[in-house]
């Protein structure tokens, strides 16, 4: 136990549910107020871990996964409502139509409004000597690894100022603090997700190029993703180029030490996706139009975690073990501690599947799915006849309700921890999914509406936890 992560070590309930999902009145969920009060509410609902997805600047498709940083945050996560209350912004500037509070999350529509009040939000405070003041100087100073090559990034492809986006960063890294902090004292602690790829287009690969593979002209000798499988007949071509191992090795792996430590001060726990990518990985010619041709090959994962651990203690770390998982892999998991990853919607495929509840090892994580899964009422919907038949008899419950069953299973898992897409929290359809892999358009927008949440819900939620022995003590 003691080699286990802390905050693994007690039975805990959990919900994913990323920020931008969150209702707001500015196109996509943000630090402002109804974070505060949706992390009020998991504490009523006794889920003492929220899950979000990677919080870095999206990329294509708006995708999470695709960041042009790994260390600046997105600036659409910036509550316009928090710097009016810092009196940056007078309030009547916070006033949006009725369209940008509602449906899904629409990242344009949040920049084109957000955009012109953050410039003038950085000019109220430049005019007060905000860029002189001892916060926004310690912030820099902090920050000095990354925050100059984000700066010229973003200055180049948004417009503006390099000192307009750092205010933006400064700005979130307050308001995100005040956060985390307001999340601890209700007893929820934040679960963020840390890709283990970087994009082309990123500040990373251009501030350290000589930690990527790439031709002298700039492109990608190799790039990522994952062979053929059930998600995609042509497999995923992911396109992030592929690290050189020798250069991050030279150094010690300092960049990916300075990686997880600036994601540690804003989670308390993080899950590594594509965690097999740490023992081997899929590397595909960078002229290759699918992921069909290949060749896994080996990384130095081990050596890479061991550096980390060594300077940053314990790592709170989730393997992602999904995927072309060997016995290497487990391995790997294993000798760190680290809880690895179940999923309900695997378990009914084959009989006796490993992902069933009677089969999970205490020390990982289970979900129904995560977000690349269906919700389970999609996916329930998609089961052949003798999957239908395994789960019906292994879960009972209403077909109807599937994720009443699954959620339960969840529970009651010997698993530590248990983590629910708040879609199936409520009860959602298909329409809510966050994630179609290998699919570049119409992912990652799904908000939840305001006042979505039954009253009946927490008091549900808090008496599953009492009884499957989640609660806090």
């Amino acid at each position: 136990m003691e080699h286990v992560p802390e905050i693994f070590r007690r039975r805990r309930a959990g919900v994913l549910m990323h920020l931008t999902s969150v209702p707001g009145p500015h196109g996509v969920g943000d630090l402002g107020p109804a974070a505060d009060r949706f992390a009020q509410w998991c504490h009523e609902a006794g889920l003492t871990l929220w899950q979000m997805l990677p919080i870095g600047p999206v990329g294509y498709g708006e995708s999470p996964y695709s960041a042009t940083s790994s260390f600046a945050a997105e600036p659409m996560l910036v509550s316009l409502e928090r710097l009016a209350e810092d009196g940056l912004l007078p309030k009547s500037r916070l006033k949006a139509h009725a369209t940008l509070g509602r449906g899904r999350a629409d990242f344009e529509a949040a920049r084109a409004f957000k955009r012109p009040r953050f410039a003038e939000a950085f000019e109220t405070f430049r005019t007060r000597c905000g860029l002189r003041s001892p916060a926004f100087r310690k912030f820099v100073r902090a920050s000095r690894g990354w925050l100059p090559g984000w700066c010229r990034l973003a200055a180049a492809k948004e417009g503006g100022s390099r000192e307009l986006h750092a205010f933006i960063q400064f700005q979130f890294e307050r308001q995100w603090q005040a956060f985390r902090s307001h999340c601890h004292a209700l007893g929820v602690k934040l679960v963020g997700d840390l890709p283990i790829f970087v994009t082309l287009d990123s500040a990373d690969v251009a501030d350290r190029p000589e930690l990527f593979r790439l031709e002298r002209n700039g492109r990608p000798k190799v790039v990522t993703g994952v062979p053929p499988d059930c998600f995609s007949k042509d497999g995923q071509l992911w396109g992030h180029p592929h690290y050189a191992w020798a250069a991050h090795r030279r150094e010690g792996f300092r960049w990916w030490t300075s990686r997880v430590a600036t994601a540690l001060t804003r989670f308390d726990a993080l899950r590594i996706d594509h965690f097999v990518g740490f023992v081997h990985a899929y590397e595909i010619a960078g002229t290759a139009k699918t992921a069909r041709h290949g060749r896994w090959a080996p990384t130095p994962g081990r050596e890479l975690l061991t550096a980390v651990e060594k300077r940053l203690g314990r790592l709170p770390l989730i393997a992602e073990d999904l995927g072309a998982v060997t016995a290497a892999v487990t391995m790997l998991r294993d000798d760190f501690g680290l809880p690895g990853m179940k999923l309900l919607h695997n378990a009914f495929y084959g009989p006796d599947s490993g992902d069933l509840p009677h089969h999970h090892p205490v020390n990982c994580v289970v979900y129904p799915g995560t977000h690349d899964n269906d919700v389970s009422r999609g996916w329930v919907r998609q089961l052949s006849r003798e999957a239908l038949a395994r789960f019906r008899a292994y879960a009972g419950g209403d077909r109807r309700k599937p994720e009443e069953a699954l959620i339960r299973l969840a529970y009651a898992s010997p698993a530590r921890t248990a983590i629910v897409a708040m879609q199936d929290l409520l009860g959602l359809g298909p329409a809510t999914r966050m994630n179609v892999p290998g699919v570049a358009s119409g992912n990652w927008c799904w908000r939840m509406e305001p006042g979505a949440i039954p009253a009946s819900l927490a008091p549900h939620l808090i008496a599953l936890a009492a009884d499957s022995g989640r609660l806090a003590k």
